[in-house]
């Protein structure tokens, strides 16, 4: 059992150095939990954790053939969150000092990091992509998707059936996939900070 689940982690790997999403999504939904667990742990933040989390597993899409190299996902993602977390520490420790030292003469930017504008394109993209969806298809997105409504609640509030709200629900996922697999590394962000 071991074996063959090593087996199947180690051709994981390779497709995801491959650039194959669904591979990374299937790692992705394997550990998330861990990570997310052991980030919230060491920074004492759901929050933090949230921010670690979705910063490991986008510098883990990146290793890209790199990932051939790694023998234990499992241990690689705790040692990849324990240094992004102390990472994250050691910068907030600076920055609190910092702000202390400098609390009179503060003055606020706005100073858009590389992250920020790439979660804004992430956005936009996925904006366009729901725009893209049927009337219908994107009325049961949004009340399912972003709502959190469950299919009989939307089925009650749009006058159809369960099964009609479900059918138009896997027709716009399936849509949306096929627009974003157009955009690459975007993709994969949607993927870690759950978007779709």
């Amino acid at each position: 059992m071991f074996i063959k689940t090593l087996i199947d982690e180690t051709e994981l790997l390779k497709k995801v150095a491959m650039g194959d999403e669904r591979a990374f999504r299937m790692l992705y939904e394997q550990y998330y939990r861990k990570v997310f667990s052991q980030a919230t742990r060491l920074m004492r933040s759901e929050e933090m954790g949230e921010e670690i989390m979705q910063e490991v597993f986008l510098k883990f899409w990146r290793l890209g053939p790199k990932l051939n190299t790694i023998a234990n996902v499992d241990a690689y993602l705790k040692v990849s969150t324990r240094n992004q977390s102390l990472n994250s520490l050691r910068k907030l420790a600076i920055e609190n000092k910092h702000s202390q030292t400098h609390l009179l003469n503060y003055t606020e930017e706005h100073n858009e990091t590389e992250e920020s504008i790439l979660l804004n394109d992430t956005r936009k993209i996925l904006t366009d992509a729901i725009q893209s969806l049927s009337k219908q298809q994107k009325e049961v997105y949004i009340l399912c998707h972003q709502q959190g409504l469950k299919y009989d609640q939307v089925a009650e509030k749009l006058n159809l059936s369960p099964l009609t709200v479900k059918t138009h629900m896997q027709r716009a996922l399936k849509q949306l996939r096929v627009y974003l697999q157009d955009h690459g590394e975007i993709a994969v962000l949607l993927i870690i900070f759950k978007i779709i």
